[in-house]
């Protein structure tokens, strides 16, 4: 199945759709009485008076579902338009589609998926700071997409010390371009704050950064049978780090650049978790754009087939296997 992806075909988008429902399959047919409000968190920051009906899960599953899809169709757009991966393929599409799957809490709608759009579109902006002669207009544009995500979702405020990073990765340090992205995350909050004082309600606006004060926990009361779907995952991108690691001065300067400021994204993102006041597992939808551009290049340079195609099936066999299972 891998080596199907591997190359760049319009007959991939077909298969594409087919392995995203297969993988929703078994909770379609398992659906809860009733799922969560997904956007309940985004409304409640922006209006005074929230109002939200939640859709049928099986509407709310497949809305999520075609969300992924597009999401999957963008990423793959985005590593073949910077060419990370050194030729065209269609497995960053796959992975996504893959890793988009892992838990139950990612099949349905939620914040953090919401925000994929936000990170997809961030990373071409990133990565585009390497050929842009001047980039305080794009810094400024990252800074209202890591305001307007943090809206969204709360914990997407520290995609903001991605920007930083990207500039001292990709550029020479010059202060206009810093502070370009401070000017366009404040003009997210300026208006917002305008919002809260026109309503007589300012104090909601100091209540919207009471998370950030959050302690980093000590302990996390979870259950680690249902994470054991992870192995394969961690046994991949382990290894996609060693091929790195290998390959790292064969590349050309842009990708290592570029990948330098996945690793950094990913971080952020795992460890951002602590935010939100309740564990949510599907925080972590935020780490699943960085982890399969990891995973396909390890897929696109292995050499030994029958193993990356038993660790792609292992993969898949332990999804679909937790989705009706847990412990």
């Amino acid at each position: 199945m891998i080596n199907f992806f591997k190359t760049l075909s319009p007959l991939n988008v077909l298969w594409l759709a087919i392995t995203l429902f297969a993988l929703r399959a078994c909770y379609l047919f398992n659906l809860p009485i009733r799922i969560e409000p997904a956007l309940t968190e985004l409304v409640a920051r922006l209006l005074l008076n929230p109002a939200y009906r939640p859709l049928p899960p099986v509407y709310n599953v497949l809305i999520a579902g075609l969300i992924v899809f597009v999401q999957a169709l963008l990423v793959n757009h985005l590593v073949n338009h910077f060419n990370l991966l050194g030729k065209p393929t269609f497995l960053p599409a796959l992975m996504y589609v893959v890793l988009s799957g892992l838990f139950t809490p990612f099949l349905v709608l939620s914040p953090p998926l919401i925000c994929n759009f936000l990170v997809i579109w961030m990373l071409f902006k990133l990565f585009s700071f390497y050929k842009n002669s001047d980039s305080k207009s794009s810094a400024f544009d990252l800074g209202l997409i890591a305001g307007f995500g943090s809206l969204v979702y709360l914990p997407f405020i520290f995609f903001f010390l991605i920007i930083w990073t990207s500039l001292v990765i990709f550029r020479p340090f010059y202060w206009r371009e810093w502070i370009s992205s401070v000017l366009g995350y404040a003009t997210i909050f300026f208006f917002l704050a305008v919002y809260y004082y026109l309503s007589n309600s300012l104090g909601r606006f100091y209540n919207i950064w009471l998370p950030l004060a959050t302690k980093f926990p000590v302990r996390l009361d979870i259950n680690y049978y249902n994470y054991m779907v992870l192995i394969p995952v961690i046994v991949v991108l382990v290894l996609c780090f060693l091929k790195l690691r290998q390959n790292y001065y064969k590349s050309y300067v842009q990708t290592r650049k570029s990948f330098q400021v996945l690793f950094v994204f990913f971080l952020i993102a795992l460890l951002s978790f602590y935010v939100e006041a309740a564990f949510r597992l599907n925080h972590f939808l935020l780490c699943v754009v960085p982890a399969a551009v990891f995973s396909s290049y390890y897929f696109l340079n292995a050499r030994r087939k029958w193993f990356y195609e038993l660790l792609f099936v292992l993969l898949l066999g332990m999804i679909v296997y937790f989705q009706f299972n847990t412990f």
